[in-house]
């Protein structure tokens, strides 16, 4: 046998591994079995050799009702949505959850176990940045199109769980996309966020056409007609209690506004709109200086760090373009070229 038939049947193999395991999961969520909890382990393997699986709940409620798909750990050093997510799936009560809870608690477990930032080091790429992914890619492309053709389809309501990832520093804050062509989940995904107990509600502006490849998880699902919006709460690679709590009320919040769960505490009182964010970026590699902290207010063309050599002299200072707020920004000394340093958020109109 040749050696390109032998790689081709290599491919064929995992392919028939790869979608046996998926399977499990389109098996598991239509069986007309409730209440229940069912956990799994999605397998995949890539041409490569990198071998990995996707944690899977599936928790369905006494009585039927919305699906609610909640995925956490898309970068595996941010560990509060993690931890939060382990707590929801311990305490959720089936007996009064209405409906369906889809839920990924570690999606990039290659991050996880490895302490590393941002990426799969199996294939080195960002989960959050391989969307609608490939079903005979990277391990990685594959996890992201199993999200994209298994999970995102049953959903009704698709919520991402981010945070500061180990070199972030990060306000709490809950986002969603102005998908002005999608008014209805647009406007859920809004009243969600406002329901969802955080000060800080963020819009973004949605400017991809429909085959315009969406790359970021969440964004995926509102490409693909989903109510779909995102937590970013945590930072520094640590855990802190207090954010946890937060996601925790954030996530039984949004549940109680689709009438699945009654645990919800309600809005926050003073809820701060943001609509427009602005990025400073670094044009050098060196170690970063700033007396400024994520949540600190910043005027327009305020010094807000600079950057030296090793030797201590500064050869990048950065000025805020605008008056607002800092969302995240850079919060450990190095960096490098194309990082972000910080987003400034303002907002440009009445939105409310």
């Amino acid at each position: 046998m040749k050696i390109t038939q032998i790689l081709s049947f290599l491919l064929v193999l995992l392919s028939i591994n790869n979608v046996s395991s998926q399977n499990q999961f389109q098996a598991i969520f239509n069986a007309n079995i409730r209440p229940v909890k069912e956990q799994m382990r999605i397998n995949f393997e890539d041409s490569l050799g990198n071998k990995g699986h996707l944690p899977v709940a599936i928790i369905k409620g006494k009585t039927d009702g919305p699906v609610f798909t909640i995925v956490a750990g898309v970068h595996g050093y941010e560990y509060p949505p993690i931890v939060a997510t382990q707590a929801i799936m311990q305490e959720i009560d089936v007996q009064k959850l209405k409906g369906t809870l889809v839920v990924i608690p570690i999606a990039n477990l290659g991050s996880f176990f490895t302490r590393t930032p941002f990426i799969n080091p199996q294939d080195q790429k960002n989960l959050n940045n391989a969307f609608p992914g490939k079903a005979d890619g990277s391990i990685t492309e594959q996890i992201a199109h199993f999200i994209t053709t298994n999970i995102i389809p049953v959903s009704e309501v698709f919520l991402d769980i981010h945070g500061g990832d180990a070199c972030e520093d990060l306000i709490p804050f809950v986002c969603y996309y102005n998908n002005t062509k999608k008014p209805k989940q647009t406007a859920l995904a809004k009243k969600l966020s406002e329901d969802s107990g955080f000060e800080f509600v963020v819009s973004y502006p949605y400017t991809i056409s429909d085959t315009d490849p969406a790359k970021y998880t969440f964004k995926q699902a509102v490409q693909d007609g989903k109510t779909a919006l995102s937590i970013e709460c945590g930072k520094l690679g640590n855990v802190q209690e207090e954010n946890v709590n937060l996601i925790k009320t954030g996530v039984y919040n949004m549940l109680a506004t689709m009438d699945m769960y009654a645990n919800g505490s309600g809005p926050h009182p003073n809820i701060v709109y943001r609509n427009d964010q602005t990025y400073i970026k670094s044009a050098v590699d060196g170690i970063f200086y700033s007396e400024f902290k994520a949540g600190d207010t910043v005027k327009k063309d305020e010094i807000v760090g600079h950057t030296t050599d090793e030797f201590g002299k500064t050869i990048e200072e950065y000025k805020s373009p605008k008056d607002g707020v800092i969302l995240y920004m850079l919060a450990t000394p190095p960096i490098n070229v194309d990082d972000t340093v910080m987003c400034i958020s303002s907002l440009n109109d009445d939105e409310k």
